[in-house]
């Protein structure tokens, strides 16, 4: 029999899983389903409820191809448009007082993921940082991330930034809420992982966000990638016509049109923009002069990004990932070159700072990756230490079966440690051929180094803060270190590069 525990929110009373070490709360609304005419509209407040609403088991994941949802071997979660929920998990012990929050925002380009992924429980950090960890589900792809407002009418209205709009209406939840499960909603802290990752950087030019997290960790992220009101309109522009619909009769059959047959229209035109403007990625927030501004990095440059603690960092071998599995960022040389070839890349001072990188693969793998995270990270991480505390790392262990694989530090690998995998199925995997202690010892470097940031602000006494004049850089590995500006030559080899556009 399964023991289970009530809480009382703002909406209703919800009913979740009580284990020995955490209790667990799963797929609680915190928005009403964005479906009917609600598509493609802000979330909304969430219709209360009567009686004992059931939190034990997940729900529907946002809609996406049926891969992006897998959570097993064999085994996928359900997909809908009605997915807005988050996940709690606190730990069964008993607190003196109101603990830390983190909350996580999964990755997966925008395009596909669910924050009921085994690796994201937060039952391991919840339980070392005695702290609430949420997770949460956000609009995805078509439909969170597309522009239709152009073809809204006084009778139906459409709006941009729905997935962004999601990341704010689940953190106002966390702060009307989580006192209920003993977090406390004046110490929160976002955390996200690649497009999650950029999240963060996004909500921190959000000006709807101000208040709602105090300290922000952005993993891996892609950090100038945002599309431009202009550039929005063309790729809706050109959904529309995957679809066979005309401007004219957009504003009611974009809220009628089967979700699926949406989402595999979006689908194929990103694939296309892709292909054609490499460095590109369509599927990111877009700066309307609204709700988003300005693009996050510039607003965090120029100071008009929420000032709060930051850490922010990347993976030595960020693109192994995508050139062993994908074939969207420009990790060959051939698509590295188009990449930088429609920007006006100085290529011959970056082939300075890697040697070959325009024909050989493997030097085009680590110039590809950098050039879509740590290049875009670096101003970030200069720009927000000019207005608030700033922590910069590198993580760079890999453990020997992910060397003899080709991947290293690759992408995503660093979830495992942040969320204390290293006995879980992929923590296992990774550590087939040895390196069992240097996961645990990298374990405890990301976990401590969390909880004590989201506890106080800053990091363990032993991270200095960034500097331009430093750049002061955590190098996470087994045994970790502290570079003072890491790789000067391939930093200044991308000052100055940025990412194409449509127009």
């Amino acid at each position: 029999m399964v023991a289970t525990t009530d809480i009382t929110i703002a909406d209703g009373v919800v009913r979740g899983r009580r284990g020995r070490r955490v209790l667990r709360w799963r797929s609680i609304p915190y928005a009403a389903p964005p479906i009917g005419d609600q598509r493609f509209r802000s979330p909304q407040p969430v219709r209360p409820w009567t009686g004992v609403r059931d939190a034990t088991e997940f729900g529907n994941a946002a809609m996406q191809h049926r891969e992006g949802a897998r959570i097993g071997p064999r085994g996928y979660q359900p997909t809908s448009e009605d997915s807005l929920t988050l996940n709690v998990t606190v730990p069964a012990r008993a607190a003196a007082s109101p603990r830390p929050v983190l909350v996580f925002i999964h990755g997966g380009g925008y395009l596909f993921g669910t924050s009921a992924l085994g690796l994201y429980s937060g039952a391991r950090l919840a339980q070392r940082g005695d702290a609430v960890v949420v997770s949460l589900n956000y609009r995805l792809g078509v439909f969170g991330y597309v522009d239709f407002s152009e073809y809204s009418s006084e009778s139906r209205a459409y709006e941009s930034n729905l997935g962004l709009r999601d990341q704010v209406a689940a953190l106002r939840w966390v702060r009307d809420n989580i006192a209920a499960f003993g977090g406390d909603p004046g110490n929160v802290t976002i955390f996200g992982e690649s497009a999650g990752a950029h999240a963060v950087l996004a909500l921190l030019g959000t000006p709807e966000a101000g208040g709602l997290f105090h300290r922000a960790i952005s993993q891996s992220p892609p950090a100038d990638w945002a599309m431009t009101a202009d550039d929005a309109r063309i790729f809706a522009r050109r959904c529309l016509d995957e679809l066979n619909i005309s401007p004219e009769a957009a504003n009611k059959e974009l809220g009628t049109v089967d979700g699926h047959d949406l989402r595999r229209a979006f689908n194929k035109v990103a694939r296309r923009v892709v292909h054609e403007r490499r460095g590109l990625f369509p599927t990111a927030p877009v700066v309307d002069g609204e709700y988003l501004p300005l693009p996050p990095v510039q607003a965090i440059e120029e100071g008009r990004a929420h000032r709060v603690p930051l850490i922010i960092g990347t993976n030595r071998d960020e693109g192994t990932l995508f050139a062993k599995f994908a074939d969207e960022l420009p990790t060959t040389p051939d698509r590295l070159r188009s990449a930088l070839e429609s920007v006006g890349a100085d290529q011959e001072r970056i082939a300075a700072a890697y040697p070959g990188f325009a024909e050989n693969p493997r030097v085009a793998v680590r110039a590809g990756g950098d050039y879509v995270f740590w290049r875009p990270s670096l101003r970030v991480m200069a720009g927000h230490s000019k207005h608030a505390p700033t922590y910069a790392y590198r993580y760079d262990f890999a453990p020997r079966a992910l060397h003899l694989a080709g991947l290293g530090a690759t992408h995503a690998s660093d979830l495992i440690p942040v969320f204390g995998g290293g006995d879980g199925p992929l923590g296992r995997a990774i550590t087939a051929a040895g390196g069992g202690s240097g996961l645990r010892a990298v374990t405890r470097q990301f976990q401590e180094n969390w909880v004590e940031f989201a506890r106080t602000g800053s990091p363990l006494p032993s991270w200095p803060r960034y500097t331009e004049e430093r750049r002061s850089t955590l190098i996470i590995d087994d045994p970790t270190r502290v570079e003072h500006d890491p790789e000067p030559t391939r930093r200044l080899a991308w000052q100055g590069v940025g990412v194409p556009s449509l127009t």
